[in-house]
């Protein structure tokens, strides 16, 4: 037996606390697993006196969670803190300067600052490991790194937020609005205490961005992200969805082009009978597409007490195995820059707008679409409300820079009654 790999735990919020409960209750299963002793030696958090539900008795504390990543008896620091900067990444840049291995569940500091963690990290010979980051339980950066190494990833596609998906599945199944299930999910607990970072996407695009690091080689870049939340999609877009056979999802893909590296996280219409259009609730899924292997689906459950402390212990029984990768996949030197790019591969794609009930207004907006190279697969004009018709538009595969081509000129006619709301039809 090797000698015991001893933990601080910086953060005893839900994950921490049940980081705790696992080193406790499956101490010999752990230790029967990797051939080590995992033990905590010192914890870190805002409050002493707090119940969390666990023991916390036989731990060290440390107020300050950078003095617990620099301790003697610490091994391994586990930080489950969260934020982009402040204590967490000063107590991660401090561990790793110490000579001790990281975990972290903090998407929002690896998208942000992870090239400088990475760097450091393989400089210092530590580790620096993330499972539980992205996509909660579901082990998809251990698929990247490890599993699929031997293929050329081609692309990747997920719902990535289980948050959104919980808003958009259950807008359909209860024939809610937004506000009403936006209201009901915060008043759930399942939106971050800013809830832009769930709605507006931006959670789910720190996590796409790790993804595309790992899956093509570069630096991250979650700058490069096209970036559109759920706010604009009301309960009537997803019933026409419904009647056309497709589901709204909060959708993140990441594929290397000849133009750059294409990452997106934004609504997007699917196939109800597709994997990702059957994904219900707060489940996560991703798909990855790679060249000896074809497709990879992993599905389950995004966040959570259970499933992300599970990812973080399967990280710490790596380090305990003696496991060392790169950050990345591969060395952070080898890591290129690279350059954003929009998608140019034609889609369909889904209109709607409101227009002035006045005649000639729907030829207009045809004729408008016609002249930018965009053409009309089907449309419907429904009931009109107070002054405006609502319409509903589907093209045939076109490129985004036609349609916004298309946009801008409709903004000329004098016949919109509401901005119109856009959202592509993803193939998966």
């Amino acid at each position: 037996m090797n000698s015991p790999l001893r933990l601080g735990i910086a953060g005893l919020g839900t994950v921490g606390a049940g980081v705790v409960k696992i080193v406790r209750q499956n101490a010999d299963l752990l230790s029967a697993r990797t051939g080590t002793s995992i033990e905590i030696t010192a914890v870190s958090a805002r409050s002493r006196d707090k119940d969390r539900g666990v023991p916390l008795t036989g731990y060290a504390w440390e107020d300050d969670p950078v003095a617990l990543a620099t301790r003697e008896d610490v091994d391994v620091f586990v930080e489950l803190m969260g934020g982009t900067d402040g204590p967490a990444k000063d107590a991660t840049e401090a561990a790793i300067a110490a000579g001790k291995h990281v975990v972290t569940a903090n998407k929002a500091m690896l998208a942000i600052h992870g090239q400088a963690l990475a760097e450091a990290a393989e400089a210092a010979e530590v580790s620096l490991r993330y499972e539980a980051a992205v996509a909660g339980g579901i082990p998809v950066i251990k698929a990247l790194t490890e599993g699929l190494a031997g293929n050329e990833i081609k692309r990747i596609v997920g719902v990535m937020n289980g948050s959104c998906n919980y808003i958009l599945t259950r807008m359909e199944s209860a024939g809610l609005t937004y506000a009403e299930v936006f209201a009901e999910a915060d008043g759930l607990g399942y939106l971050e205490a800013d809830p832009q970072l769930d709605v507006g996407g931006i959670d789910a695009a720190h996590k796409l961005a790790i993804l595309s690091s790992i899956a093509f080689g570069t630096k991250v870049d979650f700058d490069g992200i096209e970036l559109e939340g759920i706010e604009r999609v009301s309960i009537e877009d997803i019933r026409h969805a419904a009647d056309m056979g497709y589901k709204i999802k909060l959708l993140g893909v990441a594929q290397k082009t000849g133009r750059g590296l294409e990452q997106r996280m934004m609504p997007c219409l699917v196939p109800d009978t597709s994997p990702l259009g059957q994904l219900q609730g707060g489940t996560n899924m991703v798909a990855i597409e790679g060249s000896a292997v074809e497709q990879v689906v992993l599905r389950g459950p995004g966040a959570g007490e259970g499933p992300t402390a599970s990812a973080v212990m399967g990280d710490v029984c790596d380090i305990a195995r003696g496991l060392r990768l790169p950050v990345f996949g591969q060395p952070a030197s080898t890591l290129s820059q690279s350059t954003p790019a929009k998608s140019v591969l034609p889609a369909p794609y889904y209109l709607r707008m409101a227009l002035d009930d006045k005649p000639g207004a729907l030829a207009k907006i045809a004729t408008v679409l016609g002249d930018a190279g965009v053409s009309i697969d089907r449309m419907r004009q429904y009931g009109h409300a107070e002054g405006a018709a609502p319409v509903l538009i589907v093209t045939h595969s076109c490129t985004r820079a036609a349609v916004d081509h298309a946009l801008e000129a409709m903004q000329g006619t004098g016949v919109l009654a509401s901005e119109p709301v856009v959202l592509r039809i993803e193939a998966v």
